[in-house]
């Protein structure tokens, strides 16, 4: 069953299996399990061979030496090797998905992963963000006439301007982009949360955020900026290691996710104040004036006799003071919520 994406929804959390399946089709297919027993909505993946990523070169440009990044001293063709789904396990893994009623869908990296995907019949897309700047391949998606998410990780309020018009000029009828962090892991300082509803106002479309932060924390947090998709790296076990596994959330905190981005975006509401429906009764909890002596008439109220506690049935705190001094007309009960006629006129 196909679900609504958009501000009246509960967030469409999609689980990201990347390299996550530490090339085993068993593997594959238990994560695909796992996240459909969390509760995501949809399972992505990621369609690129290494010879269609970079050149199979292990020095100079093609070599990571990059001291903060996790894949330090591997050969771009080399990560891209170990990170890839082989094409041939595509359809399997579209197929357990279709049987838990998850949808399935994925990151084609350049025109022959688009024309292979098409040939499963994948019922979307999404740019990556790194590829938010290839507009041929931006095209390419966009022809199918299928919906898309773009991701705009490190992309300049220009580049993504390009995508989405690219997108949209090619037939995109149905398009959302991610805020995102090109960082692995991403702190949540640089993450910017309040982008969202900036790109919301920009570009009228979806907006969410694919987040590569530790935990669940900023994700959460976007439902309030407005995100109405969320993207979560997803692995079994991040002790089981892979390329992703560090910043990749585990089938427990997955389903956090899950129940967490829905509370939030039930917690939005409208603006309102004053007593909701469901406080009403509530109310006769806050304090307000009572007699708290017995008291006979003519006797003076005073900071002693007249007590602003709790229940609420009698007058409002705020009339305390003026109500000081003023002499009771008749004999009252220690206990009795405070009235106006209960005191001497004048």
């Amino acid at each position: 069953m196909k679900k609504i994406i958009g501000e009246k929804s509960a967030p469409y959390i999609i689980a990201e299996m990347s390299g996550n399946h530490n090339q085993s089709i068993e593997r594959a297919l238990d994560i695909v399990d796992a996240a459909a027993l969390a509760g995501a909505d949809a399972i992505k993946l990621q369609t690129f061979t290494a010879d269609t990523m970079t050149l199979d070169i292990s020095d100079g440009d093609f070599f990571i030496t990059d001291e903060k990044s996790l894949w330090k001293d591997n050969s771009m063709y080399d990560l891209y090797q170990k990170a890839s789904t082989p094409w041939e396990w595509h359809s399997a893994i579209i197929k357990r998905a279709a049987e838990h009623g998850l949808a399935c869908f994925s990151s084609p990296f350049d025109e022959s992963a688009v024309d292979f995907l098409e040939t499963l019949n994948v019922p979307a897309y999404k740019i990556a963000s790194f590829e938010c700047i290839d507009l041929p391949l931006v095209k390419k998606v966009a022809l199918t006439g299928k919906p898309m998410i773009i991701s705009t990780g490190m992309a300049t309020l220009a580049e993504i301007d390009d995508a989405v018009r690219t997108a949209r000029d090619n037939g995109c009828k149905e398009l959302a982009i991610l805020k995102c962090t090109s960082t692995y892991p991403a702190s949540p300082e640089n993450t910017n949360l309040r982008t969202i509803a900036h790109m919301r106002d920009l570009f009228g479309c979806e907006v969410g955020l694919s987040d590569h932060t530790m935990g669940i924390g900023a994700a959460v947090a976007s439902v309030a900026f407005g995100a109405t998709i969320i993207e979560k790296h997803f692995t079994l076990s991040r002790d089981d290691g892979g390329v992703d596994a560090t910043f990749s959330l585990e089938p427990d905190e997955l389903a956090a996710l899950v129940i967490e981005t829905k509370r939030a975006w039930e917690a939005l509401g409208e603006v309102h104040y004053g007593p909701t429906e469901a406080e009403q009764n509530a109310r006769l909890r806050r304090r307000s004036l009572y007699i708290g002596e017995d008291m006979v008439a003519g006797d003076v109220l005073t900071s002693k006799n007249l007590r602003r506690i709790r229940p609420g049935h009698g007058l409002a705190p705020k009339y305390y003071d003026l109500l000081l001094g003023k002499r009771i007309n008749q004999a009252v009960d220690k206990g009795t919520p405070m009235a106006w006629n209960l005191v001497i006129d004048g």
